[in-house]
């Protein structure tokens, strides 16, 4: 079969179970958007959430750009081989808050309601970061292009070919992201100003999210110091209890 009716018929497979993938898509979004400790009310740990289902179009460039004849991408093996058919995007503030997303997905692997494709990864170029990222568990990565996010590939049980990628990072990092896919995608850039430009940016969004982290952190401090006083006044008034005052009775 010639090579573009093998990519022709890849892409119509995904199409015909492409509802499949938006169900599984709408209830990993709804897992982050309901869960109570994720979005307290004021204080949320969620920014925002992304979510898409790759397009027709976008996959057959894709098909096409990663194709080799000793390896092809076809109708049989595609939905093993491209794993962000459906992909989900969360967003937060500051890496403090991290933690708790990822016990989140955790959470709902261990529950049975997912199934972690493969060991989740967190791509970083600094040792902090990466060595932070190694605590909870997940493999740490770095990437020539400064790429900075934290990867899962989920599925609803264990033998379906039905996947989600859930990426997880910060606001300073989304920017990043979005400028080097601009610059970078479908084709990388050729220049090497931009590529330079991309790598200082990518520290400066680290700087960022560090500094993000300090100041939530000094708020968090004052917040504990002002409440334990607060607590100690009270005690104090209540070790001193004000005397009763008594009505003089008339004769």
């Amino acid at each position: 079969m010639p090579r573009e009716a093998i990519i022709n018929a890849a892409v119509e497979a995904y199409q015909n179970e492409k509802h499949l993938f938006e169900k599984f898509l709408n209830g990993v979004v709804d897992s982050f958007r309901l869960e109570p400790k994720l979005n307290l009310y004021g204080n949320p740990l969620i920014y925002t959430i992304k979510s898409r289902l790759k397009d027709a179009g976008h996959l057959k460039d894709k098909i096409s750009r990663k194709w080799t004849d000793a390896n092809p991408i076809t109708a049989e093996n595609l939905f093993t081989k491209v794993t962000d058919l459906a992909g989900v995007r969360v967003l937060h503030l500051y890496q403090d808050q991290f933690p708790e997303i990822h016990n989140h997905i955790i959470k709902q692997v261990e529950s049975g309601d997912w199934f972690l494709r493969e060991p989740p990864v967190a791509y970083s170029w600094d040792p902090e970061a990466s060595e932070f990222f190694k605590s909870l568990g997940l493999r740490a990565e770095t990437r020539e292009t400064y790429y900075t996010s934290i990867h899962y590939v989920v599925s609803p049980k264990q033998d379906s070919t039905i996947y989600c990628e859930i990426q997880v990072r910060t606001l300073f990092e989304e920017i990043w992201g979005e400028i080097d896919h601009t610059i970078n995608y479908p084709k990388p850039t050729n220049s090497r100003a931009c590529k330079e430009q991309l790598r200082v940016l990518s520290k400066l969004v680290s700087t960022g999210t560090r500094l993000a982290d300090s100041i939530f952190r000094s708020q968090k401090e004052l917040n504990e110091i002002e409440a334990e006083a607060a607590a100690q006044r009270v005690m104090q008034d209540n070790s001193h209890p004000v005397p009763s005052v008594r009505t003089p009775v008339p004769d």
